[in-house]
Protein backbone atom coordinates (compact mmCIF):
# COMPACT_ATOMS: atom_id res chain seq x y z
CA UNK A 1 0.00 0.00 0.00
CA UNK A 2 2.80 2.37 0.94
CA UNK A 3 4.65 1.61 -2.30
CA UNK A 4 1.49 2.25 -4.35
CA UNK A 5 0.89 5.53 -2.51
CA UNK A 6 4.48 6.59 -3.20
CA UNK A 7 4.08 5.85 -6.92
CA UNK A 8 0.85 7.83 -7.09
CA UNK A 9 2.44 10.74 -5.25
CA UNK A 10 5.46 10.72 -7.57
CA UNK A 11 3.16 10.66 -10.60
CA UNK A 12 1.11 13.54 -9.22
CA UNK A 13 4.25 15.60 -8.57
CA UNK A 14 5.50 14.99 -12.11
CA UNK A 15 2.15 16.02 -13.56
CA UNK A 16 2.09 19.16 -11.42
CA UNK A 17 5.62 20.08 -12.47
CA UNK A 18 4.82 19.58 -16.15
CA UNK A 19 1.70 21.73 -15.89
CA UNK A 20 3.34 24.50 -13.91
CA UNK A 21 6.91 24.64 -15.13
CA UNK A 22 5.91 27.20 -17.79
CA UNK A 23 3.90 29.44 -15.50
CA UNK A 24 6.97 31.56 -14.84
CA UNK A 25 7.83 34.21 -17.41
CA UNK A 26 9.28 32.91 -20.68
CA UNK A 27 11.45 35.27 -22.72
CA UNK A 28 12.58 34.33 -26.22
CA UNK A 29 15.43 36.09 -28.02
CA UNK A 30 14.89 35.83 -31.74
CA UNK A 31 15.28 37.42 -35.17
CA UNK A 32 13.21 36.80 -38.26
CA UNK A 33 16.12 35.65 -40.40
CA UNK A 34 17.72 33.32 -37.85
CA UNK A 35 17.14 29.74 -38.98
CA UNK A 36 18.11 28.49 -35.53
CA UNK A 37 15.44 30.71 -33.97
CA UNK A 38 13.04 29.40 -36.63
CA UNK A 39 13.64 25.88 -35.30
CA UNK A 40 12.79 26.90 -31.76
CA UNK A 41 9.70 28.83 -32.88
CA UNK A 42 8.40 25.65 -34.51
CA UNK A 43 9.04 23.64 -31.36
CA UNK A 44 7.31 26.25 -29.21
CA UNK A 45 4.31 26.19 -31.53
CA UNK A 46 4.14 22.38 -31.48
CA UNK A 47 4.20 22.44 -27.68
CA UNK A 48 1.60 25.19 -27.51
CA UNK A 49 3.95 27.49 -25.61
CA UNK A 50 3.56 31.23 -26.19
CA UNK A 51 6.49 33.27 -24.83
CA UNK A 52 5.55 36.14 -22.55
CA UNK A 53 8.13 38.30 -24.31
CA UNK A 54 9.93 38.04 -27.63
CA UNK A 55 13.07 40.14 -27.84
CA UNK A 56 14.31 40.97 -31.32
CA UNK A 57 18.08 40.84 -31.72
CA UNK A 58 18.82 42.21 -35.18
CA UNK A 59 21.66 40.12 -36.57
CA UNK A 60 21.96 42.33 -39.63
CA UNK A 61 22.68 45.36 -37.42
CA UNK A 62 25.08 43.42 -35.19
CA UNK A 63 22.92 43.71 -32.07
CA UNK A 64 24.08 40.25 -31.00
CA UNK A 65 27.50 41.76 -30.31
CA UNK A 66 26.20 44.47 -27.99
CA UNK A 67 26.85 44.17 -24.27
CA UNK A 68 23.19 43.65 -23.38
CA UNK A 69 22.95 40.51 -25.45
CA UNK A 70 26.46 39.29 -24.65
CA UNK A 71 25.28 39.07 -21.05
CA UNK A 72 22.44 36.84 -22.23
CA UNK A 73 24.59 34.64 -24.47
CA UNK A 74 28.37 35.20 -24.41
CA UNK A 75 28.60 33.26 -27.68
CA UNK A 76 26.56 36.07 -29.27
CA UNK A 77 24.34 33.68 -31.22
CA UNK A 78 20.59 33.25 -31.49
CA UNK A 79 18.33 31.93 -30.16
CA UNK A 80 18.23 32.14 -26.38
CA UNK A 81 15.38 31.28 -24.05
CA UNK A 82 14.80 32.36 -20.47
CA UNK A 83 12.45 30.14 -18.51
CA UNK A 84 11.56 31.85 -15.24
CA UNK A 85 14.46 32.11 -12.83
CA UNK A 86 16.40 29.23 -14.35
CA UNK A 87 19.66 29.52 -16.31
CA UNK A 88 19.49 31.03 -19.77
CA UNK A 89 19.09 28.35 -22.42
CA UNK A 90 20.97 28.57 -25.71
CA UNK A 91 21.68 26.48 -28.84
CA UNK A 92 18.53 25.53 -30.74
CA UNK A 93 18.85 21.76 -30.41
CA UNK A 94 19.47 21.96 -26.67
CA UNK A 95 16.44 24.24 -26.29
CA UNK A 96 14.25 21.87 -28.30
CA UNK A 97 15.33 18.91 -26.17
CA UNK A 98 14.62 20.93 -23.04
CA UNK A 99 11.14 21.74 -24.32
CA UNK A 100 10.53 18.08 -25.04
CA UNK A 101 11.59 17.06 -21.54
CA UNK A 102 9.66 19.74 -19.70
CA UNK A 103 6.61 19.70 -21.96
CA UNK A 104 6.57 16.14 -23.28
CA UNK A 105 3.35 16.12 -25.30
CA UNK A 106 3.34 16.05 -28.20
CA UNK A 107 6.84 14.63 -28.21
CA UNK A 108 9.39 15.65 -30.82
CA UNK A 109 11.81 12.85 -29.95
CA UNK A 110 10.77 9.20 -30.30
CA UNK A 111 10.22 7.06 -27.23
CA UNK A 112 12.74 4.37 -28.22
CA UNK A 113 16.53 4.83 -27.95
CA UNK A 114 17.26 3.91 -31.57
CA UNK A 115 14.58 6.22 -32.83
CA UNK A 116 15.92 9.08 -30.71
CA UNK A 117 19.44 8.41 -31.99
CA UNK A 118 18.28 8.51 -35.62
CA UNK A 119 16.28 11.70 -35.16
CA UNK A 120 19.16 13.40 -33.37
CA UNK A 121 21.56 12.36 -36.14
CA UNK A 122 19.28 13.65 -38.89
CA UNK A 123 18.80 16.91 -37.00
CA UNK A 124 22.57 17.27 -36.61
CA UNK A 125 23.14 17.08 -40.38
CA UNK A 126 21.52 20.51 -40.61
CA UNK A 127 21.94 22.05 -37.18
CA UNK A 128 25.52 20.92 -36.49
CA UNK A 129 27.07 20.32 -39.92
CA UNK A 130 25.75 22.46 -42.77
CA UNK A 131 23.99 25.41 -41.14
CA UNK A 132 26.94 26.62 -39.01
CA UNK A 133 28.96 27.18 -42.19
CA UNK A 134 26.56 29.84 -43.52
CA UNK A 135 25.68 31.89 -40.44
CA UNK A 136 26.31 35.68 -40.29
CA UNK A 137 29.59 35.47 -38.38
CA UNK A 138 31.03 33.13 -41.04
CA UNK A 139 29.75 35.29 -43.89
CA UNK A 140 31.13 38.37 -42.15
CA UNK A 141 34.55 36.77 -41.70
CA UNK A 142 34.70 35.78 -45.35
CA UNK A 143 33.78 39.29 -46.40
CA UNK A 144 35.78 41.40 -43.94
CA UNK A 145 38.81 39.26 -43.14
CA UNK A 146 39.27 37.06 -46.20
CA UNK A 147 38.05 39.81 -48.58
CA UNK A 148 35.95 37.38 -50.60
CA UNK A 149 33.44 38.92 -52.97
CA UNK A 150 29.74 38.13 -52.80
CA UNK A 151 29.66 35.56 -55.65
CA UNK A 152 32.48 33.62 -53.97
CA UNK A 153 30.76 33.77 -50.59
CA UNK A 154 27.53 32.55 -52.11
CA UNK A 155 29.33 29.69 -53.86
CA UNK A 156 30.66 28.60 -50.44
CA UNK A 157 27.23 28.81 -48.82
CA UNK A 158 25.43 27.00 -51.62
CA UNK A 159 28.03 24.23 -51.59
CA UNK A 160 27.49 23.43 -47.91
CA UNK A 161 23.72 23.69 -48.20
CA UNK A 162 23.82 21.12 -51.00
CA UNK A 163 26.16 18.89 -49.02
CA UNK A 164 23.79 18.87 -46.08
CA UNK A 165 20.65 18.30 -48.12
CA UNK A 166 22.32 15.57 -50.19
CA UNK A 167 23.21 13.73 -46.99
CA UNK A 168 19.71 14.23 -45.60
CA UNK A 169 18.06 13.03 -48.80
CA UNK A 170 20.30 9.95 -48.84
CA UNK A 171 19.17 8.89 -45.38
CA UNK A 172 15.52 9.79 -45.82
CA UNK A 173 15.17 8.06 -49.20
CA UNK A 174 17.00 4.92 -48.06
CA UNK A 175 15.74 4.30 -44.54
CA UNK A 176 12.61 2.26 -43.86
CA UNK A 177 12.03 4.42 -40.78
CA UNK A 178 11.11 7.37 -43.00
CA UNK A 179 7.36 7.78 -43.27
CA UNK A 180 5.05 10.71 -43.76
CA UNK A 181 7.72 12.63 -41.88
CA UNK A 182 11.45 12.15 -41.43
CA UNK A 183 10.92 9.48 -38.79
CA UNK A 184 7.61 7.69 -39.01
CA UNK A 185 4.29 9.47 -39.18
CA UNK A 186 4.73 12.07 -36.45
CA UNK A 187 6.73 15.30 -36.49
CA UNK A 188 10.10 15.11 -34.77
CA UNK A 189 13.10 17.33 -34.26
CA UNK A 190 14.48 15.93 -37.52
CA UNK A 191 11.62 17.50 -39.46
CA UNK A 192 12.12 20.82 -37.69
CA UNK A 193 15.78 20.89 -38.66
CA UNK A 194 15.08 19.69 -42.20
CA UNK A 195 12.56 22.47 -42.77
CA UNK A 196 15.03 25.07 -41.53
CA UNK A 197 17.66 23.70 -43.91
CA UNK A 198 15.29 23.75 -46.86
CA UNK A 199 14.25 27.30 -45.98
CA UNK A 200 17.90 28.34 -45.93
CA UNK A 201 18.28 26.75 -49.35
CA UNK A 202 15.47 28.93 -50.66
CA UNK A 203 17.12 32.03 -49.17
CA UNK A 204 20.30 31.26 -51.09
CA UNK A 205 18.59 30.13 -54.28
CA UNK A 206 19.58 26.47 -54.10
CA UNK A 207 17.45 24.16 -56.26
CA UNK A 208 15.73 21.70 -53.91
CA UNK A 209 13.89 19.70 -56.59
CA UNK A 210 16.81 17.27 -56.62
CA UNK A 211 15.92 16.27 -53.04
CA UNK A 212 12.42 14.83 -53.60
CA UNK A 213 12.01 13.11 -50.24
CA UNK A 214 13.21 16.13 -48.31
CA UNK A 215 10.99 18.35 -50.44
CA UNK A 216 7.91 16.16 -49.86
CA UNK A 217 8.42 16.14 -46.10
CA UNK A 218 9.07 19.88 -46.01
CA UNK A 219 5.88 20.61 -47.94
CA UNK A 220 3.92 18.34 -45.58
CA UNK A 221 5.35 20.15 -42.58
CA UNK A 222 4.75 23.62 -43.99
CA UNK A 223 1.05 22.79 -44.42
CA UNK A 224 0.87 22.64 -40.61
CA UNK A 225 0.22 25.81 -38.60
CA UNK A 226 3.09 25.15 -36.20
CA UNK A 227 5.54 25.38 -39.09
CA UNK A 228 3.77 27.93 -41.29
CA UNK A 229 3.34 30.49 -38.51
CA UNK A 230 6.98 30.16 -37.52
CA UNK A 231 8.34 30.85 -41.02
CA UNK A 232 10.96 33.61 -41.08
CA UNK A 233 9.02 35.77 -43.54
CA UNK A 234 6.00 35.79 -41.23
CA UNK A 235 7.89 37.33 -38.32
CA UNK A 236 7.90 41.00 -37.25
CA UNK A 237 10.33 43.06 -39.32
CA UNK A 238 10.67 40.49 -42.09
CA UNK A 239 10.54 41.60 -45.73
CA UNK A 240 8.03 40.22 -48.19
CA UNK A 241 10.75 38.08 -49.78
CA UNK A 242 14.47 37.50 -49.44
CA UNK A 243 17.30 36.73 -51.80
CA UNK A 244 20.51 36.44 -49.87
Amino acid sequence: MLRRTSRLLARALRTYAQKNCWEASVKFYSFWRSLAAFRVRIALNIKGIVPDEVVTVDLMKGQQRQDDYKRVNPQMLLPALVDGEGPILFQSVAIMEYLDETHPQPRILPADPRGRARVRALAAIVAADSHPLMVPRVRGYMENELKLDEPTRNTWIQHWIREGLTAMEGHLARDKETGKFAHGDAVTMADICLVSGMTGAAFFQVDTSVYPTAKRITETCMAMDAFAKAHPLKQPGAPASVGH
